[in-house]
């Protein structure tokens, strides 16, 4: 019997670290769809809302993410942050929550730094089109965890501190217990892979920043060396479309 989540690997070793590579997830035309059809990640449908993955906000890893976005914020006009004057009267956009951790603050049920579809400049980060809009990257404005997504960086060192980087697809199981109410996640079904390019090239800025450009150097030349065999198919190719509520 096939598994029904089977990929394909490559590992290397390189300058005293071994790197693995989700090779079924890199050579696939998954595409971000937010606002072409993106589900969000709530308990039923909902592409209307156009919230994407923010609707829980963004957990900072470090200081520096944090003062990183807080340092950015404050340059955003009202015009490309719809909730500027409100996170002015909240003390900030950044809180600590409950179990001590700080994250973005919420508002009406999505990020704060989400504008929604009734904004004048359209839905969506305010962070990611403010970078936009002064020709600068969206990963340079954005809290780690946001940029990302759908890539997740993994690394473990074994008894003789030997370090192994695994780069792969961000699954459902990743966001903890809360991932299993989704009612879709967008590297599970097929709605999302419909890129014309492969994700290690469309995500080129992304995967440097996670592993370095030697490593990416390395796995660009490996795959451009097969470039005429077939990849194992992602597994949501063959799953098709999340059912319907």
């Amino acid at each position: 019997m096939a598994h029904d989540d089977l990929h394909e690997w490559l590992s290397l070793d390189l300058d005293g670290d071994t790197w693995m590579f989700d090779v079924t997830f890199l050579l696939s035309n998954w595409s971000c769809i937010y606002g072409r059809g993106c589900q969000g990640v709530l308990t039923g449908p909902a592409p209307e809302r156009q919230h994407g993955c923010c609707t829980y906000g963004a957990h900072f890893v470090d200081k520096a993410d944090r003062k990183k976005v807080k340092g950015l914020a404050a340059g955003l006009t009202a015009d490309e942050w719809q909730f500027k004057a409100l996170a002015e009267e909240l003390g900030g956009a950044i809180v600590k929550n409950g179990a001590g951790d700080w994250v973005t603050e919420s508002v009406d049920d999505a990020c704060i730094f989400l504008n929604r579809i009734e904004h004048p400049g359209g839905p969506g980060c305010a962070l990611h089109q403010a970078a936009w809009n002064r020709d600068e990257r969206p990963i340079d404005w954005k809290p780690m965890v946001c940029w990302q997504l759908p890539l997740r960086l993994d690394e473990h060192r074994d008894d003789n501190e030997h370090a192994t980087h695994i780069l792969r697809e961000w699954k459902r199981r990743d966001w903890g217990e809360g991932g299993a109410e989704f009612h879709w996640w967008c590297t599970e079904t097929d709605e999302a892979f419909v890129g014309h390019q492969p994700v290690y090239e469309t995500l080129r800025d992304e995967i440097i920043e996670l592993v370095g450009a030697g490593p990416y150097d390395a796995l660009c030349a490996e795959l451009k060396d097969r470039r005429f065999e077939v990849p194992v198919p992602h597994p949501a190719l063959k799953r098709g479309p999340a059912p319907a509520d």
